[in-house]
């Protein structure tokens, strides 16, 4: 038996039980979990928002942990080694997009909000040595969705003017810390003036809060144009990052939270020549370039708050208050 964190149905209160252990396949290994982290997809299976949800799920994309048993397809070396989970299942063929039976670890299949957790071996990835389970746990969606919107999709290269908006989120913190470490000039965007302060001291060049009447007045002012720019929001905010972006600039982006795009101006896009990108998570290949990239650069994921498992409603609510500055992590074990 092992504990785990329930989703009984939509619309109730997470239930911490006892479940029995599963038992892994011939090509599946049995991850003994020791920390995963939140993402904003879960608190939105919480609310009913994804299809295909069934009673009594096992939440969680995220997680790093010990390998503690493996299926008779997989060498015995792989147990005991300290791994990262990718989350990203069945992308591994063509880089453009991912297939229609790809699927994101968590829903439809049982995820890392548990003591042991199952997956296919060549979703593990070896834990860089200077991440703690925690920093590690931290990373697999929220930095695989940036590191594919920023290098794969908008080809951040050093020296480049870089606008990353709405920072703080988990993925946003990621996009920012990856293009300080590519050596790019970076800008933030967020609607808390704590949140700013926090990223000038990690390295930002400048900020605006978007709560602000003119912020992107101000922002132009400053910078001739933004090169790559990374959003998450759409909605009317989004013409101002067209009229923010310099001439050939990179838009991309991994969200919709505040909805469609009002009035967008076609002759704004073409005669700047602007690159529109939609980009969601990442294959194989990129989830083991962004591994590499962060133990190259030993980049420490930034932590907002650590709970252990059996709090793990409380933490669903930090993140659905939107509070968090960097990623909320669930301690197991």
């Amino acid at each position: 038996m092992m504990n785990a964190v329930l989703l009984k149905n939509p619309g109730q209160p997470l239930a911490f039980s006892e479940v029995a252990k599963p038992l892994p396949g011939p090509d599946e290994v049995c991850v003994k979990v020791k920390a995963a982290a939140l993402n904003h997809r879960d608190v939105w299976i919480t609310k009913g928002q994804y299809p295909g949800i069934v009673p009594d799920l096992i939440l969680g994309s995220d997680g790093a942990g010990l390998v503690e048993a493996v299926g008779e397809n997989v060498p015995d070396s792989l147990i005991g080694k300290a791994v990262i989970i990718n989350p990203s299942h069945g992308w591994t063929d063509n880089p453009s997009h991912q297939p229609d039976d790809y699927q994101i670890l968590g829903l439809p299949k049982s995820g890392t909000f548990a003591e042991y957790v199952i997956v296919e071996a060549q979703y593990l990835i070896e834990k860089p040595a200077h991440l703690s389970f925690e920093e590690a746990a931290a990373l697999p969606l929220a930095g695989l969705t940036a590191y594919r919107a920023l290098f794969s999709r908008a080809d951040l290269r050093a020296g480049e003017r870089v606008l990353i908006s709405g920072v703080g989120g988990g993925v946003a913190l990621f996009a920012f810390q990856f293009a300080l470490a590519a050596d790019a000039v970076v800008f933030a965007t967020s609607g808390s003036e704590e949140k700013l302060n926090r990223v000038l001291k990690m390295g930002a060049t400048g900020i605006a809060n978007y709560k602000e009447e003119g912020w992107a007045k101000s922002l132009g002012k400053s910078t001739p144009g933004f090169d790559v720019i990374i959003d998450s929001a759409g909605g009317e905010g989004f013409n101002s990052l067209i009229n923010l972006a310099a001439p050939g600039g990179r838009i991309a982006f991994y969200g919709g939270t505040r909805g469609n795009i009002p009035k967008l101006n076609p002759q704004k896009i073409f005669w700047k020549q602007l690159s529109l990108l939609g980009s969601t998570m990442g294959n194989a290949l990129e989830f083991k370039k962004m591994i590499e990239f962060v133990d190259a650069q030993k980049i420490h994921p930034v932590i907002d708050e650590v709970f252990p498992l059996e709090q793990a409603q409380q933490a669903f609510d930090r993140m659905d208050q939107g509070k968090q500055f960097g990623k909320i992590i669930l301690q197991v074990g």
